[in-house]
């Protein structure tokens, strides 16, 4: 089954759950969140360059013909916020359990992405991508019809997790594209110092970030009685020893340090969830909504 079919039964959970944002905006808007919106329609705010991703409608075909760029329209009520999906694709991503190597990390991302996606549409509210890659972040911008969700199936249904995104390089770009007061959701395994930061950062100049460490089963249970050779696919270090003899200290320390990286972030206004890649993905999303809600 790909990644993005998602099940009935999961469909219908999805549909009691939302993505909510800690603040409120102006007036109540077109979404389930309140508006930034000061007018009570579609209103033009501005132009601004073409990016892959854009509805075609929205192109301005008298500006090109002076101009022979693509500009769209800005309206401020298209819809009253919008969910920026940043999806790690680093090789660690594509760690996969012993007993179903052929599902990794990398397409439980993408199935909690797809269910992500589904509450959006639910919601009316406006969706956009981010994929963290070593040659540079894929963007997609914001939008709130179902051709986003197949744009967003057809960008990320062929790629590959390898290598180590720049986080500190790309950081700028995140910046620049995810308004304040946007929703911002990291889906990674939380190894990488840098993507942490960057999460930290976002929150701290005004974005509304959460956080969803997804993680193998292989590494909350680590089921390994055998001799085994380890590997880290980013720095290719190697550890080798009995799975019996290690399993004690690893989930140990494995447990301590999944506890200090959600103080840390939580410390931080950082929402904060745990995900593993043989669970499905609504309880993340119920634990991301139960945050939001004691706040």
């Amino acid at each position: 089954m790909s990644p993005f079919d998602l099940p009935p039964d999961l469909r219908t959970r999805l549909r009691r759950l939302s993505l909510a944002p800690r603040a409120a905006a102006v007036l109540v808007g077109d979404g389930a969140h309140a508006s930034r919106n000061r007018g009570g329609a579609m209103e033009f705010a501005q132009y601004r360059a073409y990016e892959r991703g854009d509805d075609l409608r929205r192109i301005d075909w008298k500006l090109y013909s002076r101009s022979d760029k693509f500009f769209v329209r800005d309206a401020e009520r298209e819809s009253p916020v919008a969910i920026w999906i940043v999806l790690d694709a680093s090789a660690s991503m594509a760690q996969a359990d012993l007993a179903r190597p052929t599902w990794t990390r990398f397409d439980a991302a993408r199935r909690l992405t797809a269910a992500l996606i589904e509450i959006a549409l639910l919601q009316g509210d406006r969706f956009g991508l981010v994929v963290a890659q070593d040659k540079g972040p894929l963007v997609l911008a914001p939008s709130g019809d179902k051709r986003q969700r197949d744009r967003i199936r057809l960008e990320i249904s062929p790629l590959k997790p390898g290598g180590a995104p720049h986080w500190d390089r790309d950081l700028k770009t995140l910046g620049e594209r995810i308004a304040p007061g946007d929703l911002v959701i990291f889906i990674t395994d939380g190894f990488d110092e840098a993507c942490v930061a960057a999460a930290e950062r976002l929150a701290a100049s005004g974005r509304d970030v959460s956080f969803v460490q997804l993680l193998t089963g292989d590494e909350r249970d680590f089921p390994f009685d055998s001799s085994l050779r380890f590997r880290d696919p980013e720095n290719r270090a190697e550890l080798a020893g009995d799975g019996r003899s290690l399993r004690a200290d690893f989930l140990k320390r494995f447990g301590e340090a999944r506890a200090a990286l959600r103080a840390r972030l939580e410390g931080r206004g950082v929402r904060f969830a745990e995900h593993f890649s043989d669970q499905d993905p609504d309880a993340p999303i119920q634990a991301l909504a139960r945050a939001a809600a004691v706040r």
